[in-house]
């Protein structure tokens, strides 16, 4: 079996692991350990090499990231967000999210939640087939493997493609 990495963005004190990877490593606000880098993924790039990550986690993560930013100049954090998830990922590598999403309650109850997902969010903007977040400076493309609910959370599967 061939060494795998998985990386978990937001990930607290406890990595998560459901690809099973070899190499665990996280990214959060704070130092929580090893193999987990402090980075604010909301203005910073993610900290690591391009096509490092076979795969990349956000469980109750990405409804943290803003949509928009000024900073002075206006930015598309969520956007960028996505863009660095597409570079630090293999090609073939997967992306996973599980977050609150619309119209369940939990996505708005959460004064920190400022960034709704749909269930068309993934397939309509960061997909390889619409891209429609390409207006706003998506560089990427992810087939979108599945979608599921788990109650009030969507939980997305994705997989990084090469742009034609």
């Amino acid at each position: 079996m061939s060494n795998t990495k998985t990386l978990d963005l937001g990930c607290g004190p406890n990595l998560k692991n459901p690809f099973n990877a070899n190499e665990l490593y996280g990214v959060d606000v704070r130092n929580l350990g090893p193999n987990i880098v402090s980075a604010d993924l909301v203005i910073e790039p993610i900290p690591f090499e391009s096509g490092m990550f076979d795969f990349v986690t956000a469980f109750d993560f990405i409804e943290h990231v803003p949509r928009l930013l000024y900073a002075p100049q206006r930015r598309n954090c969520f956007v960028e967000l996505m863009n660095e998830i597409w570079r630090v990922l293999k090609v073939g590598g997967q992306f996973l999210s599980l977050t609150p999403a619309y119209p369940h309650a939990s996505t708005f109850r959460d004064p920190t939640h400022v960034n709704f997902i749909t269930e068309e969010t993934f397939p309509l903007y960061f997909d390889d087939k619409h891209r429609w977040a390409d207006m706003y400076g998506f560089t990427g493309a992810f087939e979108i493997i599945e979608q599921q609910w788990h109650g009030p959370h969507l939980l997305s599967r994705m997989r990084k493609v090469e742009l034609a």
